[in-house]
């Protein structure tokens, strides 16, 4: 299979995670251009980074239009991450390949054990705390620059549980903090677009981006709980050959 070929089909297949579930597209980004499309793990950082902003801010105005996002309570929310996705952004370029690989890994498995378990239950209005909230924020800034992930795996959960939003606002509202964070981090990895091969990042985030078009619909569609079990299972699969690699090979 060409190289064009598999950029599109795994550009595709982000983009139908992030579209229909909010999140979760660039935890298969990063295998998908090491494994499939030979990027080293730091230029698979970057490209990922690239990728999800595109990807994120089409499927936020999908939702936008939809009425799906709350841009005050979800600007708050972006606005703690950003300064901890721009340094971690620059302490990426910094650390051993292995280490980024198998800290990928372990996220991906976090986040496919999040999807596996019980739906969260929002809070009641009253519980929600802004020290909290900023915290989690800060969190998943800091994840997206680090590891180059959007984070909307563990914000939409976050946003559900935290600041007590019904499961569509919070897939809608984490694109938001997603494309946020990913700039954020992007302006500290100027340097990291040096290892990446713009002719096959053109056709993968262009088949992202319409693909997160597909997702938003197949949201509509299909279970979400159906969705992010399958999901999970993919998750769990990368994530034990990914370890594999580092451990083992």
């Amino acid at each position: 299979m060409s190289v064009l070929i598999l950029a599109l089909v795994a550009g595709a297949v982000v983009g139908l995670a992030l579209g229909a579930l909010g999140g979760g597209g660039s935890v298969l980004a990063v295998p998908a251009l090491i494994y499939l499309l030979g990027f080293s793990p730091a230029a698979a950082t970057t490209a990922s980074l690239i990728i999800v902003t595109a990807t994120s801010a089409t499927a936020l105005y999908a939702h936008a239009v939809a009425g799906h996002v709350r841009w005050k309570a979800g600007a708050a929310f972006a606005a703690a991450g950003i300064v901890p996705a721009a340094m971690a952004g620059a302490a990426a370029a910094r650390l051993p390949q292995s280490v980024l690989t198998a800290a990928f890994a372990g996220i991906a498995a976090l986040a496919a054990i999040r999807m596996l378990g019980p739906a969260p239950s929002a809070a009641s209005t009253g519980q929600v705390r802004p020290v909290k909230a900023a915290g989690t924020g800060a969190g998943l800034g800091a994840l997206t620059g680090l590891l180059g992930v959007g984070g909307g795996f563990l914000a939409v959960p976050a946003l559900v549980t935290v600041l007590a939003f019904e499961m569509q606002a919070a897939i809608g509202t984490s694109l938001l903090v997603i494309t946020t964070n990913s700039l954020a981090s992007l302006m500290t990895r100027s340097g990291g677009a040096a290892g990446i091969d713009w002719a096959v990042m053109a056709p993968f985030t262009g088949a992202a981006i319409l693909g997160a078009w597909d997702g938003k619909r197949l949201a509509a569609k299909v279970s979400g709980p159906l969705l992010q079990r399958l999901f999970a299972a993919v998750l769990l699969a990368v994530a034990a050959f990914m370890l594999f690699d580092v451990f083992f090979v």
